[in-house]
């Protein structure tokens, strides 16, 4: 297929993701600068012609979030003003999504805000994966592909984790997730019952369902500060679980996550690429990551010509 009209660039958030997905689709990546003056504000030069192009912005909200939303920002504002036929943001991990709501009064809905500021900036749409909620699509008033990792994910339970197996969500929120994904893997299903008290800290207090001898793995979207996550495998052990995994599409791990991960009972973490690993993460022998570069190529390819997108939520074995 003919990707002429095709161009990709990347910030500085996940350089290494956006030369897979380049490697997939068989083009190279777009010269662009972007990097940070010395009172801290941020410079973008865009190092050749985008005028009339299709042009894809690959870029994870990841940790500094603020700084790589505002590289992303201003990376749009760039070739949008260079004259690009369409501008497409590819986030694979989307941050504030889970201020998607107000849980208390005075409170932004800062999920909102950042969609507010990414159309305002010149993007035509955007291509994500795994959102903490598929309500956030409805806050951009542009198309928005929200992929999912599945179909790297299942295969990798199926082939890896297939003794007995019992999938539990460590939430309310994401037993829709761990229930297409039990349906899939021919899992029983389990529930979390948690009670978060304050902010950053959870605390597991109940299991729902029989994990008894089984081979358990715990589904979440993000593990960030590994508090959930451990929490749960606390609970699912002490009900009689034979082995306790996780998978997660984001892999944030802030603050002591690497650590309460390694004093965990859990045995393996996986995770994707839509973050790259810290050195500690790489260090710490119980995580696992897989690469979904070929998702996000394939979608970039088919908005690049016009084709559906939905293929892309079929899994196959």
């Amino acid at each position: 297929m003919n990707n002429d009209n095709l161009k990709i660039f990347t910030g500085n958030a996940n350089p290494e993701l956006a030369r897979k997905i380049c490697a997939h689709l068989d083009v190279d990546l777009g010269q662009a600068q972007v990097s940070t003056f010395s009172d801290g504000e941020i410079r973008v030069e865009i190092g050749e012609n985008v005028r009339g192009r299709d042009v894809f912005l690959i870029q994870s909200t990841s940790p500094p979030a603020n700084h790589h939303l505002m590289e992303l920002l201003i990376m749009i504002d760039a070739v949008k003003r260079a004259s690009a036929r369409r501008i497409t943001a590819v986030i694979p991990y989307f941050a504030y999504a889970r201020q998607d709501r107000k849980v208390a009064p005075r409170v932004p809905i800062s999920a909102k805000l950042v969609a507010d500021l990414l159309s305002t900036a010149g993007a035509h749409r955007i291509l994500t994966m795994d959102l903490h909620v598929g309500q956030i699509q409805g806050f951009f008033n542009i198309p928005v592909d929200n992929l999912y990792a599945s179909p790297v994910m299942i295969p990798y339970i199926k082939e890896n984790f297939n003794h007995d197996l019992a999938i539990v969500s460590p939430d309310a929120g994401g037993v829709p997730r761990a229930r297409a994904y039990a349906k899939r893997t021919a899992a029983s299903l389990g529930l979390i019952d948690k009670r978060r008290d304050s902010k950053g800290k959870a605390q597991a207090m109940n299991l729902i369902g029989d994990v008894m001898g089984k081979e358990v793995v715990i589904l979440d979207d993000i593990v960030d500060t590994a508090g959930t996550l451990t929490e749960a495998a606390k609970v699912i052990v002490m009900s009689g679980a034979k082995h306790v995994n996780a998978c997660c599409t984001h892999a944030v791990l802030s603050g002591p996550a690497i650590a309460r991960l390694t004093d965990s009972s859990l045995r393996r973490l996986v995770v994707t690429d839509t973050i790259p690993l810290s050195d500690a993460a790489k260090g710490c022998g119980r995580i696992v990551q897989l690469s979904v570069s070929h998702l996000l190529a394939r979608a970039i390819h088919n908005i690049h010509h016009e084709d559906s997108v939905s293929s892309l939520f079929e899994i196959h074995f």
